[in-house]
């Protein structure tokens, strides 16, 4: 994009820029935060150990990076679509610009499924369905979801302002579970040694695979922080609020992250942790409140965080394939909006179909695994984050690439560049755990070329309907002078 050009895409947005820099920065937190540590810190700590904060350090780290080149990004190109237009620009591939963008629609909508499936978890616990009950636990998570759904078709202003007042709630959840620990710490409940300890044995290789292993299901709860990037052009002044509001939002949440996976190790003992939720450092009873009372209060604050992350991705996966559609890349349905609450509907309505499917499909499944022993049934939410983790690290990688390969372009004085070394450092961590994720769970494979043929579907619908509107990924061509628009925002209240 050269300057002349940049004129014409503030012009061209029907898009009102509404959220502040504070408001971004809560949304960063407030998705990043209620994505994974609610969630998964119990499969986590199988994984690793005692020393499983380890491969939530590590994860925060080559998240941050990653972040920083979406912030180097986003200050050159303010624009929805995120991931999907820096490839375009950098590479000038319509087939990889699709492809990516099917990436993250997968990943989102693989995201919801695990989030959905989490937030069933506590909600089974507050109200007694029974581990069994899997067609229960099912509904449950299709009732969330249709939820989210609606909440999202009031519009994306209303969605930001309960972002924000939902991560004051979950982050006083996490500052619970610290003061658990610190008491643990000071009672003596658990050595400290535990903190370097591994459920390995054979040396630093092993130790060093067990925490790959917990890297692989613990960078999903840093997973979040790229939807911001689909907001950007709702973000007042994004040049200056993006990178302070993302990394930010990404270092507040990897401090967090690290501050509770060692406070859950010293509250309660690994086998009793692995596996399962934080309501686990809430039944040790050391807080000052009894844990009866307490088990109710943090369910409903964790719900509220599974929430508050469902809520980010659901906007984020609506956009994405809004602006798409307008860019005449997937069917022009997808463009429609809500003529009162200027919501993209249909596009919501689909995504929260793919998602329900996911999770219908994964019912069916462990319907018919009741032979097995449970540590071979299928864990959905385990399944679906990984799910998740593959799409997204081959995007990061990608994207990193794309950063270095733009450099020098559409630059100006107020643009952010990335640490260069920091940058290669990225891509190989974003690779390191891919690869091992997919040698790790190979039957992950299977759900992933599933979310990619409903890709491939969208395609040829839209190959067909190209005989009339012209060549499928023709819009991926001019994405550089015409935005990839989000819809418009609703009106503040």
């Amino acid at each position: 994009m050269t300057a002349s050009v940049e004129p014409n895409v503030v012009q061209h947005s029907e898009l009102k820029r509404s959220i502040t820099a504070k408001q971004l920065y809560f949304y960063v937190v407030g998705d990043v935060l209620g994505s994974g540590i609610y969630v998964l810190v119990g499969l986590v700590a199988a994984a690793v150990g005692g020393a499983f904060w380890m491969a939530f350090l590590a994860g925060v780290a080559i998240a941050t990076i990653t972040g920083l080149a979406y912030a180097e990004l986003v200050t050159k190109y303010p624009q929805a679509a995120g991931a999907s237009l820096y490839i375009n620009k950098a590479f000038r591939s319509p087939v990889l610009t699709f492809f990516i963008t099917i990436c993250m629609l997968s990943a989102n909508m693989a995201a919801v499924g695990s989030l959905a499936a989490g937030f069933t978890r506590y909600f089974s616990g507050l109200v007694g369905i029974p581990a069994d009950a899997i067609w229960g636990a099912t509904i449950v998570a299709l009732v969330f979801v249709a939820i989210i759904t609606a909440i999202n078709l009031i519009g994306i202003t209303e969605s930001v302002v309960a972002n924000v007042v939902m991560t004051f709630i979950e982050l006083s959840g996490l500052l619970i579970v610290v003061i658990i620990g610190v008491i643990a710490l000071v009672e003596g409940v658990n050595d400290p040694s535990v903190l370097l300890q591994f459920n390995t044995e054979g040396g630093i290789g092993n130790a060093t695979l067990a925490v790959l292993a917990g890297v692989s299901l613990a960078f999903f709860a840093m997973t979040g922080f790229e939807n911001a990037a689909n907001v950007a052009e709702e973000t007042i002044d994004p040049s200056h609020a993006f990178p302070r509001a993302l990394i930010g939002g990404m270092l507040t949440a990897g401090v967090v992250y690290v501050l509770v996976s060692i406070a859950a190790a010293l509250a309660v003992p690994i086998s009793t942790l692995a596996g399962n939720t934080l309501l686990e450092v809430i039944r040790a009873d050391l807080f000052f409140i009894p844990a009866a009372i307490m088990l109710v209060i943090f369910g409903i604050i964790a719900m509220i965080a599974i929430s508050n992350t469902t809520l980010v991705t659901v906007v984020a996966q609506s956009r994405i394939l809004y602006g798409m559609a307008r860019e005449n890349i997937v069917p022009a349905v997808f463009s429609k909006i809500h003529p009162t609450r200027r919501s993209p509907y249909v596009a919501l309505i689909f995504g929260s179909a793919i998602v329900a499917a996911l999770l219908v499909v994964g019912a069916a499944i462990r319907s018919g695994q009741g032979d097995l022993p449970a540590e071979e049934q299928l864990d959905i939410v385990d399944r679906l984050a990984t799910i998740t983790v593959v799409f997204l690290l081959f995007i990061y990688a990608l994207v990193i690439v794309a950063c270095l390969k733009l450099r020098g372009k559409d630059e100006g004085p107020d643009t952010y560049r990335a640490n260069t070394v920091l940058l290669y450092l990225g891509i190989l961590g974003n690779l390191a755990v891919l690869v091992y994720t997919l040698i790790d769970d190979p039957d992950a494979l299977f759900w992933v070329a599933g979310l990619l043929a409903v890709g491939l579907v969208l395609f040829l619908l839209q190959n067909f309907s190209g005989k009339k509107h012209g060549h499928p990924l023709s819009g991926i061509e001019h994405i550089d002078s015409h935005p990839v628009d989000a819809p418009p925002a609703n009106k503040e209240h």
